[in-house]
């Protein structure tokens, strides 16, 4: 439990300091540490004492001021908490302070983010579980700023819950999570927090002409599965905002086969889809009012007698037809199916399509910034708004017209890969093709949905990426029919 309120501070079993290197604190303890080069507030040191009266006090360095960003907030209170747990600290309070660009509402979201990440683990399937949830309090807050900062707390909760589902459901292993059970743990999300989903199955997939979905997944014993949940939470308004989820929840390559070293994480291959179902939850949790529709199709790219091959020629949802030069490049097949049908069936304003679809954007961007293309500046200019709110980062790549050569098919309307060469680029291009001139952003997170370093807030495994800037982008940007 998280909150904030004045109290007297000898209840409490520890405190936490966050403490800049070059601001000057009104705590004799911090100078004294400082003069002596105990602590000195630079990022990521941490120190702690035992006071006269038995309790604990966890300093925790910020670094410069102008310096810090969002992120090194969270990560910082997240090092206090680990500090605390090792402590065995079940009631402690988080001194508020002041952060360079960062409002009161800004500063108190960050606390909750590190306070609930630092928590997470991903131990469902061992013997020992870890159980450390302490009692918090945020401390020396703005009088005049409490009711907000409550508010705060039970919003920016309820987005971490998100983000703890999309991490749990990236985690689950594939003989666990398959597209049947990613669309019940849908469902469950949706009669808990308070959306509307509806499942279709291979059949009614089938009725819908989704045909480039269908290749991908048939030559799984599991059949796909199209999941799609409602959020209307305006009845005053038409506009809607579409987000679609890439639902891969194993990827084999199929006959273009993976190599074995690359398999393994392959059940995070539907980290698009955890994502879109944590922020639905969190969007229905906080009753935000906009309408909202999310699409995952879910299936497995495995491989059999019956799966689809290097060289077939395959149709669409939308007619057109496309040639699979590589069967490893299949999520895009499975979006543009998603994508025709969110426009066509749910009539969306917006899309915002997420998916872990290149192993290039990992060689372009790294590891922590989530790839972008958009046909619409202002929508990109949006989301980039949301994601200073979040500390999320995104990088814009050209669409340009000069990549279109590099996947115009030669016996079919398109081909499923342009090659080695801007392969981010050539797949977020090919499923431009299928958005209709709708406001359009599409999310490479194959680097950001997955850590294998892992850090306080995020130990190896889903990241949860982007589900706290998508909320951010929904809750803020508002639709214009185009």
């Amino acid at each position: 439990m998280i909150k904030v309120k004045d109290l007297n501070i000898d209840s409490l079993q520890g405190t936490i300091n966050l403490v800049y290197e070059d601001v000057k604190n009104n705590n004799k303890i911090v100078d004294t540490l400082k003069s002596k080069k105990v602590f000195e507030g630079k990022s990521g040191q941490v120190f702690y004492r035992t006071t006269e009266e038995l309790t604990y006090e966890i300093f925790v360095g910020l670094g410069k001021f102008d310096e810090l960003e969002r992120t090194d907030l969270i990560n910082a209170v997240a090092k206090g908490i680990k500090q605390a747990e090792k402590l065995k600290i079940d009631n402690l309070g988080i001194h508020f302070i002041k952060a360079n660009g960062l409002c009161t509402g800004g500063v108190t979201k960050s606390i909750v983010e590190g306070v609930k990440l630092a928590s997470y683990k991903f131990d469902k399937y061992k013997e020992n579980k870890a159980t450390y949830n302490p009692d918090v309090t945020i401390l020396d807050a703005p009088k005049e700023k409490i009711e907000k900062m409550k508010g705060k707390i039970a919003e920016a909760s309820n987005v971490v819950d998100g983000i703890i589902l999309a991490r749990d459901l990236v985690n689950e292993p594939a003989n666990i999570l398959y597209p049947e059970t990613l669309a019940q743990h849908a469902v469950e999300a949706g009669k808990e927090s308070g959306f509307e989903v509806e499942v279709f199955d291979e059949k009614q997939i089938e009725e819908l002409g989704m045909k480039a979905f269908l290749e991908v997944g048939k030559g799984s014993v599991h059949k796909p599965r199209l999941i799609v949940m409602r959020y209307m939470g305006n009845a005053n308004s038409d506009e809607r905002v579409g987000l679609v989820g890439k639902g891969l929840t194993f990827d084999t390559g199929g006959y273009s086969l993976k190599p074995s070293t690359s398999m393994d994480t392959m059940k995070s291959d539907m980290g698009g889809a955890a994502a879109v179902i944590g922020t639905m939850t969190a969007l229905a949790k906080n009753k935000v009012e906009k309408n909202v529709v999310a699409v995952v199709a879910a299936c497995e790219n495995a491989i059999s007698g019956g799966s689809y091959k290097p060289g077939d020629i395959i149709g669409s949802m939308a007619g057109k037809t496309i040639e699979v030069l590589n069967t490893d490049a299949e999520g895009r097949l499975t979006l543009v199916d998603a994508i025709t049908y969110i426009i066509e069936k749910e009539k969306v304003d917006k899309v915002v399509d997420v998916a872990t679809l290149t192993g290039a954007v990992l060689v372009a961007l790294g590891s922590e910034i989530t790839g972008v293309l958009s046909n619409d500046d202002a929508f990109y200019e949006e989301l980039l708004v949301a994601a200073k709110r979040t500390g999320e980062k995104f990088w814009r790549l050209p669409n340009d017209k000069c990549f279109k050569k590099l996947y115009k098919g030669d016996f079919a309307d398109l081909k499923n890969t342009g090659g080695r060469y801007g392969g981010t680029i050539t797949a977020g291009m090919f499923i431009e093709e299928f958005v209709q001139d709708k406001p359009w952003l599409h999310l490479d997170i194959a680097g950001t949905a997955w850590t294998d370093a892992g850090n306080d807030t995020t130990p190896k495994g889903g990241t949860g990426a982007p589900v706290a800037t998508l909320y951010e982008l929904v809750v803020k940007h508002k639709c214009k029919h185009k």
